[in-house]
């Protein structure tokens, strides 16, 4: 396997949009690297210049320390996996898998221990003399990936693989996928719009927005000190709180604070669902809109109204049947675990928030 180094990485379509902006990453070899980012924030291109399916507009990449700007797709050794599977319909499971060996040439012997191989690997042997059409999704999903494996690459590209599957085969999917990745110690960049996949999946994440990266971290420290305001909403589900805090109030949602280091500044304050306590005294009293039941624990959306200001909070709880048939309720944020950001930039201030006793 390989490591990925892109530098100033620019990608320009005639139309003039600039989907791909100077982006600099390094990916280690045997990286679960997993790109996550909304729809249209150029994820994807990114994955399809790493193939090479897609030309530059500038910048360089190199898979250890080859630079394959002008390499062509084939010579790059690389194997791209899509959503949409890429199976020859006409064509068994078997010679799916062995098609690109044969236009190599390699021996016939050889492709029979390789497609043994990746069939005991991804539990498939009793498949390979099915046709497509008589495979479910997360069959052909395996076969898919199957067909990437036999081509023994540096690198694996997947562009969300597993987009197609119920929610079920997806779960059941990743933990494959998750062996996989430790089976052959592979360098695997993962493309998807589902932050659930990404903290699942990835030993790296690289959050991405409108073809810039925001941040790039383990899934720990992108879920517990997000860069800023767009990878605290945009990683973690539900949706981080964000609440406009003034520094000379000295009082967050009825919590009485000190902030060290300001004195006369706004900022935002982010505080995740399940950061929130019931409360007897302290804290704000919310009306209970709805309540979503997920099992073990709930989602309240709440609504503070004032004379001053109104806002919505999501919040997590236990499940209990008083917090069912409540109407209203009182709750405190966990001063410990309140982010801030700063107001005009959006970026995470460090800085210490403490209860004033």
């Amino acid at each position: 396997m390989a490591s990925l180094t892109l530098r100033k990485i620019e990608k320009v379509y005639d139309n003039s949009i600039h989907a791909v902006k100077g982006i600099d990453l390094h990916i280690e070899n045997n990286a679960f690297c997993v790109i996550v980012g909304p729809s249209g924030c150029g994820k994807t291109t990114l994955l399809m210049l790493l193939a090479g399916l897609e030309p530059l507009t500038g910048g360089e990449i190199f898979i250890d320390d080859k630079c394959v700007n002008k390499v062509e797709p084939k010579d790059r050794n690389v194997a791209v996996v899509f959503q949409n599977y890429t199976l020859y319909p006409h064509l068994s499971v078997y010679n799916n898998l062995a098609f690109v060996l044969k236009l190599r040439r390699v021996k016939k012997p050889e492709i029979q221990a390789k497609i043994n191989r990746v069939a005991k690997l991804l539990d498939i042997d009793d498949l390979l003399k099915r046709k497509p059409h008589q495979l479910s999704g997360g069959q052909k999903q395996r076969i898919a990936i199957g067909k990437a494996i036999v081509k023994e690459p540096q690198v694996f590209l997947m562009d969300e693989p597993l987009s197609n599957l119920d929610i079920s085969l997806r779960n059941r999917m990743r933990e494959e996928l998750k062996k996989l990745h430790a089976d052959l110690r592979a360098t695997i960049i993962y493309v998807t719009h589902d932050q659930i996949e990404a903290m699942t999946l990835a030993t790296q994440i690289v959050v991405i927005k409108s073809g810039e990266i925001q941040q790039v971290g383990t899934p720990f420290e992108v879920f517990t000190k997000p860069a800023n305001m767009f990878v605290a909403g945009f990683i973690g589900s539900p949706q981080m709180n964000f609440v406009a805090l003034k520094v000379t109030d000295s009082t967050l949602l009825g919590v009485s604070i000190e902030i060290a280091g300001y004195t006369d500044c706004n900022l935002i304050a982010g505080i995740r669902p399940e950061d929130f306590a019931m409360s007897d005294k302290t804290g704000i009293r919310l009306e209970v809109l709805f309540v979503e039941m997920g099992g073990a624990e709930v989602i309240v959306h709440g609504q503070y109204v004032s004379p001053d200001e109104a806002f919505k909070l999501l919040l997590r709880f236990p499940t209990g049947e008083d917090i069912l048939k409540a109407k209203e309720i009182r709750v405190r944020p966990k001063i410990e675990k309140v982010h801030l950001f700063d107001k005009n930039t959006g970026i995470r201030v460090d800085t210490q928030l403490k209860e004033k006793k």
